[in-house]
């Protein structure tokens, strides 16, 4: 089980929830992001540390996912690439870094904003 660490990982991050899809630590994945809260906290952590809150929401028909319609188990992970293209939308590539537990949400009306504490894994024997 893994447990939670007060590590220089833990704070205030823009969350971006996904569909249908699950990011773990050490995975790099192209992500397509259209919904406008998505982008939007995409674009703050671009001006940022570049490190943003994978979550998985839970109905992926939802377009808006209150907080409470969002895992609370996600990947805190690092934006090595962003490109808008024509249509609007924006293409994404993310590598997972560290599990994270999400404590509590913000009242950010822009996007989805929470506190989280990274999730520190035992060591194998």
């Amino acid at each position: 089980m893994a447990k939670v660490s007060k590590a220089p990982s833990d704070g205030v991050f823009a969350v971006l929830p996904l569909r249908d899809i699950v990011v773990f630590p050490h995975m790099i994945v192209p992500l397509f992001v259209g919904r406008e809260k998505s982008i939007k906290a995409l674009e703050e952590v671009m001006g940022q540390e570049k490190q943003i809150l994978l979550a998985t929401q839970m109905n992926a028909a939802d377009d808006d996912p209150e907080p409470d319609a969002i895992f609370d188990i996600g990947t805190l992970a690092n934006v090595l690439q962003l490109l808008k293209l024509p249509d609007g939308t924006v293409k994404v590539l993310v590598e997972g870094a560290s599990r994270a537990k999400i404590v509590s949400f913000t009242d950010r009306p822009d996007f989805h904003e929470a506190r989280a504490a990274a999730l520190v894994e035992p060591e194998e024997e």
